[in-house]
């Protein structure tokens, strides 16, 4: 997988965190730098963190199931693509300003949680998983630093248009994966 299809799915992750960053932006009276650090920090950590548990995972079971991996890649990304398209016409979330510890954990772990089946695909399809991780990482820090000065200077406005185009580029990049393997699309 190239630096260009893996930085994408950096930012289709990174599109919930994005999210969640624009409503603590908001819900701040007076932004500093360390609120930004802060989501774009645990945000990050997460992100990485959670691709790589599911590689651990996956590599379990990826001689068993090789000859579908390609199907599994597909329903995955577009699952986890159109759940986040759902969610932008959803009912919006209460913003909470608190950066704490105890606020910050689940935020993280409930935007990640996305990312922990791109680890599973990401053993099927034999990615290098230490490069994989440290991009979507810092691709996920720096757009939840960017979501939390947005959502400063502008609200909500972003919040849904995100989960939008991050469901789309999901989809996008599992129907590549499926076209690639059935040697429908040769890019």
């Amino acid at each position: 997988m190239s630096f260009l299809e893996i930085l994408l799915i950096g930012v289709g992750l990174a599109m919930d965190a994005f999210a969640v960053s624009i409503c603590k932006g908001l819900s701040t009276r007076k932004l500093e730098w360390k609120h930004a650090i802060i989501c774009g920090g645990y945000f990050g950590v997460f992100q990485a963190l959670m691709p790589f548990i599911g590689y651990i995972l996956g590599i379990q079971f990826k001689d068993k199931i090789e000859s579908i991996d390609h199907w599994i890649a597909f329903i995955l990304l577009a699952l986890i693509g159109l759940n986040m398209i759902k969610e932008a016409f959803g009912e919006e979330d209460d913003c909470n300003p608190d950066f704490s510890f105890k606020a910050m954990i689940p935020l993280a772990i409930a935007t990640s949680i996305d990312a922990l089946a791109i680890g599973v695909t990401f053993a099927f399809l034999n990615v290098n998983i230490l490069y994989a991780i440290i991009i979507i990482g810092i691709t996920t820090c720096f757009i939840s630093m960017i979501g939390v000065k947005i959502g400063h200077a502008f609200g909500v406005r972003y919040k849904s248009k995100a989960e939008i185009v991050g469901g789309v580029i999901l989809i996008l990049m599992g129907l590549k994966i499926l076209l690639e393997h059935l040697e429908i699309l040769i890019l």
